[in-house]
């Protein structure tokens, strides 16, 4: 088992908890990606594959409008969690569980829309491993169709490369919570440490570490127009409302 999975089948029980309120974001995250596949020609008919589903954040909010959505995820933690939400949220949601370098092991058909949020893809620690994600995804996307993914803004950060995020925190009825990560930069790559604290009735810590390499967006929409894609736009944060640029590529 690599870095990446060991990483989220250990979140996997805590990941919800990153957010103020899971629920309220499923919803919101959904209403910006419906706004950009509606802008983008699409409507509820489209057929959708979150290849990166965490917990079912994207995918769970997408289902509850009316999308027909598969779901996967190199997880097994992650998918099992994805599944007793989905439940919990009465949408039904084919789940499998896939690596995104591997889509057609999977999946025999194509999608209308493919997704990768949450800063999925910087987890291909070299150029090569992030070419045949693309290469991967693009060729489960129907001509016509759209890949959407989100990524943090690492054209920004490579500048300083800054030893931490700043921290999260939530008020709690009990306390409060507090998440944060440090990142221990070494050339393009960085260590993460996340950490998520619970100061309510009694002081509890929780640590999970990972890798990632810093994507700049031009290495990536190279690699979206060499494997088949006509067109690629950038959004940022003030024009979308979403924590993170994202970048739509048509096939």
């Amino acid at each position: 088992m690599d870095i990446t999975q060991t990483f989220y089948d250990n979140l996997a029980p805590q990941y919800d908890k990153l957010f103020l309120d899971w629920q309220s974001t499923t919803h919101e995250q959904a209403l910006i990606l419906n706004k950009l596949f509606q802008n983008n020609g699409f409507d509820y008919t489209a057929r959708i594959l979150d290849c990166a589903c965490g917990i079912g954040t994207q995918s769970i909010g997408l289902a509850s409008l009316g999308y027909h959505v598969t779901a996967s995820d190199i997880s097994y933690g992650e998918i099992t969690e994805a599944k007793e939400r989905a439940v919990k949220n009465n949408v039904n949601i084919r789940f499998e569980h896939a690596d995104f370098c591997a889509l057609s092991e999977a999946f025999s058909e194509q999608f209308d829309i493919i997704i990768a949020m949450d800063n999925a893809l910087p987890h291909m620690l070299s150029k090569n491993a992030l070419e045949a994600a693309i290469k991967s995804i693009t060729n489960q996307i129907v001509i016509g169709g759209m890949f959407v993914a989100s990524i943090r803004d690492y054209d920004v950060l490579l500048m300083d490369k800054p030893p931490y995020s700043p921290p999260y925190i939530h008020k709690t009825y009990k306390g409060q919570r507090v998440s944060f990560q440090t990142w221990d930069w070494y050339d393009d790559h960085y260590k993460l440490i996340q950490y998520i604290i619970y100061d309510e009735k009694t002081l509890q810590i929780s640590k999970f570490e990972c890798e990632y390499r810093a994507i700049r967006r031009e290495e990536l929409t190279n690699l979206l127009i060499s494997n088949g894609c006509s067109k690629v736009v950038w959004k940022f944060p003030e024009e979308t409302s979403f924590y993170q640029p994202i970048v739509i590529a048509k096939k």
